[in-house]
């Protein structure tokens, strides 16, 4: 009786997983020992893959825990990759388990671009294999049950962990062996399975009889309700596999609820009920006949139908001479108790006793995700900050520059080069002057022409293969089923139409700052002269030595020094700006723990005011303070200039001097923005490089996923027949060579349909009439004829009958001579030829079904008439 059902497990493809992971920790985690620790961590995972993948298992716990180690690092590694068909594509090829395909077509399989696929996959190879090492135990001991039960509740929860799941994991049709129909069927048959388990234990630790008729009825609800998923879904009993398990089940159904029966006849035996033990051993006795009648090549009862017909003749005896008890219907019978002591095993990773992660310093996506935000959200606080201080001492310069200040201070003599002045001209000399300027212009187109053509290459290769993809839509119509390309690179899409946009920003900010460079081009050059130049180039003016002592000079240089303070001030406050860090990893990880999601926005608005909350403070206040000192510097210069002596040629002196001032602090700011636009452009390359390489890969994947399909639609369209199919004359059809047996079923007892029969062949003539010396006329030694096979004997006179079964004999048409002996193809027994007197003639071995050819008469004689037809094939199915 012991006959458990086991399911077989999936075959996979091998899947390239070093090189896709390796390239995505090489460009997202800076090298070094981190990096190196994650890639030999990927080695790692690829091994685990194909140990648990690539090779035949053995029914054996160890194997299982290979399985269950993959599963659980898949589950574990899922949130800390972007798998996704535009992100990071691996494409995991399966096969279905229990289409074993045809000659030229295959198994069915389906490849899709997803970690929840192959995790669904790999969740039902650990159903399969624990279903396999369950059906392996020895359950004549308490440790063979005891395993055998546990591992049917795991396959059952696995199996029903994959019918709630599929769906959301596969955004397509799965196929049929993890479609819900399917998975939902076989986890009920590992949940009965394994409520038998504990009928037999409790049947081996002799526990109470009503508990063990509760546990039998249980399990044949259980075999019940697995049959009738079977029986009723549209999509199961085409599998073989199904076919085959349908019987066992309904054989289980009836044996448990025979067990059940017999279980509690013992118990009304111990109540004093013996019509009530008659009966319902009777019924146990009937479904046991059903099972050993119909399903006896599957499941073995012999033992517990003799138990139950010893147990059914004691009960008669004793009724019928003692006790006389009337004995009722079955229908009428108390209904048996149920006692489930099974539940499907939750599937709450990790599965695996010894599991241990080997990304385990690998922080989730999400987590990265919310990494990357809140850096983008700090460096928006900082570049606000430090710009408002750069905005504002650019003001201050401006300011400064348009009053002449502090060269005016300085140039009180009106004939040699202010200090001032002259600072700025080494200043710019030691920064390279005007070539290295020209240099950093020269550099930027070159630098944006290769950005340009990395991200038209990139784009280029997303827009050819979404032609090729559309041009296959449109040839195969629905049969390519695979997701459009034209949706699956929106992001893509959206992600280099941004960098198109920053690009043109870019050019724009280039040529603001080319204007200005040439607004301020020639001061610059001036600037960059030797001093003895550059003295002759400003003009001179009288002396205004008269207000070297006054008090208006001294308030303007105290105002300027304070105004110089405070632009040191920034620039230290800036480093410390640009100094601040606090990682987050750890808030978000809290974060995503507590409540299964981070608040991204909340937490890092949060952690960045309190950061930068001070630095805010300290930025508004050096503001206040530079306006206010710019206010006094503007007045005390108004009384200044008023004290000094004006004409044409010290306004053209001032003139120049304020240029000079002026294309210094031009000459800093555009040096500073092109040593930017230079930085921005390499910054930028690195990362469109690794969108060309996002676009490379998932082009990659689309174009293997695209053979791939292509090579399933010519195998399903070789499969396809090239005609109409059309039914064949019977008189045409060869008859098989034996009896084959009718396929079984367990649904329903119906008699087999009688074959229809086949057309009788139309009335043949009577033979013609021939009188007996023309029998004889031919001599018995007689030359054999020109053109004749000199291998045939020849003619004589047919016997009145042949020796052999018994075909219908047909005369010829009237007018013709009968058929020589020698050319008869139906003669059976033995005769005597001439010239070969011991040897015996062997009848003439046709193809069933189907009458030799007549041999050629001999010279001047006609064809004789037609063979004799073989009898009518009788049907091969059973007769009731």
């Amino acid at each position: 009786m012991a006959t458990f059902i086991s399911v077989p497990l999936k075959k996979s493809s091998e899947v390239e997983l070093v090189k896709p992971l390796s390239k995505f920790v090489t460009a997202t985690y800076p090298a070094g020992e981190e990096q190196g620790e994650y890639i030999r961590a990927v080695e790692e995972l690829n091994k685990l893959r194909k140990n648990a993948l690539g090779r035949p298992l053995d029914k054996h716990e160890s194997s299982l825990e290979i399985i269950l180690r993959y599963y659980d690092q898949l589950c574990a590694v899922e949130p800390k990759f972007p798998f996704s068909e535009n992100q990071l594509c691996l494409t995991f090829t399966w096969k279905d388990a229990f289409d074993k395909g045809s000659l030229f077509g295959g198994s069915v399989k389906l490849a899709l671009a997803s970690l929840g696929y192959e995790k669904t996959c790999v969740l039902f190879n650990v159903a399969a294999l624990a279903s396999q090492i369950a059906s392996e135990q020895n359950l004549d001991n308490d440790e063979g049950l005891k395993a055998a039960a546990k591992y049917y509740q795991l396959a059952s929860g696995a199996f029903g962990h994959i019918k709630d799941t599929v769906l959301s994991a596969l955004n397509r049709e799965p196929t049929m062996d993890i479609s819900p129909e399917t998975v939902g069927t076989l986890s009920l048959i590992m949940l009965a399975q394994a409520q038998e388990v504990f009928f037999l234990k409790a049947t081996s630790d002799k526990m109470k009889d009503a508990v063990i008729a509760k546990l039998a009825n249980q399990a044949a609800d259980f075999y019940g309700d697995a049959f009738k998923q079977c029986q009723y879904k549209d999509n199961l009993p085409k599998y073989f596999y199904f076919q085959e398990v349908l019987p066992v089940l309904a054989a289980k159904h009836c044996i448990m609820q025979a067990n059940a029966e017999l279980h509690q006849s013992i118990l009304a035996k111990q109540k004093k009920r013996f019509g009530e033990e008659i009966a319902r051993l009777q019924h146990a006795a009937e479904l046991v006949k059903t099972v050993a009648t119909r399903y006896d090549e599957y499941v073995s009862v012999k033992d517990l139908s003799d138990k139950i017909n010893r147990a059914l003749t004691a009960a008669k005896k004793d009724n019928d001479f003692i006790y006389h008890d009337r004995v009722p219907e079955v229908k009428d019978l108390e209904h048996i108790g149920k006692a489930a002591l099974v539940k499907a095993t939750a599937i709450t990773p990790p599965l695996s006793q010894k599991f241990t992660d080997l990304f385990e310093k690998m922080v989730p996506m999400a987590v990265q995700q919310s990494m990357s935000n809140y850096n983008q959200r700090k460096a928006e606080t900082v570049n606000r900050l430090v710009g408002m201080m750069r905005e504002a001492t650019n003001l201050c310069n401006g300011v400064l520059a348009s009053l002449n200040l502090p060269a005016a201070l300085e140039d009180l003599s009106g004939d040699s080069i202010p200090q001032s002045i002259a600072e700025k001209a080494r200043s710019i000399v030691q920064q390279g002057g005007l070539q290295s300027i020209e240099q950093l212009i020269k550099d930027l187109p070159e630098l944006l022409t290769r950005n340009r053509e990395i991200l038209d290459e990139s784009l280029k290769m997303l827009d050819d293969e979404e032609t090729t993809d559309n041009e296959l839509r449109t040839k195969f119509n629905q049969r390519w089923n695979r997701t459009p390309s034209g949706d699956l690179y929106k992001p893509l899409r959206t992600e280099g139409a941004n960098f198109r946009s920053v690009l043109d920003k870019a050019v724009q900010a280039d040529q603001v700052v080319r204007d200005r460079y040439n607004a301020h081009c020639e001061m610059i050059a001036l600037l960059c002269k030797p001093e003895n130049e550059l003295s002759a180039a400003i003009p001179s003016a009288n002396p205004t030595k008269t207000l070297q002592g006054s008090e208006i000079v001294n308030v303007l240089r105290s105002q300027l020094a304070k105004l110089d303070e405070i632009k040191k001030e920034r620039e230290t406050m800036e480093g410390e700006i640009k100094a601040v860090t606090f990682d987050m990893t750890a808030t978000f990880l809290t974060a995503l723990a507590q409540d299964g999601a981070i608040n991204e926005e909340q937490l890092s608005v949060s952690q960045l005011d309190q950061q930068y909350s001070s630095y805010n403070q300290r930025v508004q206040a050096s503001l206040r303070a530079q306006e206010e000192l710019l206010g006094q510097v503007q007045t005390s210069h108004q009384e200044f200039s008023s004290l000094k002596q004006s004409n044409t040629e010290a306004n053209q002196r001032e003139e120049i001097l304020k240029k000079l001032a002026s294309a210094h602090d031009s000459y800093v700011e555009i040096s500073n923005n092109l040593r930017e636009g230079t930085k921005f452009y390499n910054d930028l390359t690195e990362i469109l490089l690794k969108f060309q390489n996002k676009c490379s890969d998932i082009v990659f994947a689309r174009k293997t996923e695209r053979d791939e399909l292509l090579k399933e639609l010519q195998q399903s369209i070789a499969r396809e027949p090239s005609a109409p199919s059309f039914n064949v004359p019977a008189y045409q059809s060869t008859p098989a060579p034996g009896p084959t047996p009718a396929p079984r079923t367990v649904f329903t007892q119906q008699p087999p349909e009688q074959p229809q029969a086949k057309p009788q062949p139309p009335a043949r003539p009577p033979p013609p009439s021939i009188p007996p010396q023309a029998a004889s006329a031919a001599p018995t030694n007689a030359p054999v004829p020109a053109g004749a096979p000199s291998t045939n004997p020849p003619p004589v006179a047919p016997v009145s009958q042949a020796q052999g079964p018994p075909y219908p004999s047909y005369q010829g048409y009237p007018g013709y001579y009968q058929m020589p002996m020698g050319y008869n193809p139906y003669p059976y027994g033995q005769y005597n030829m001439p010239n070969m007197p011991n040897m015996p003639y062997m009848p003439f071995q046709g193809p069933p079904g189907q009458g030799g050819y007549p041999g050629a008469p001999p010279a001047g004689q006609p064809y004789p008439g037609y063979p004799q037809q073989p009898p009518q094939q009788q049907p091969y199915y059973p007769q009731q």
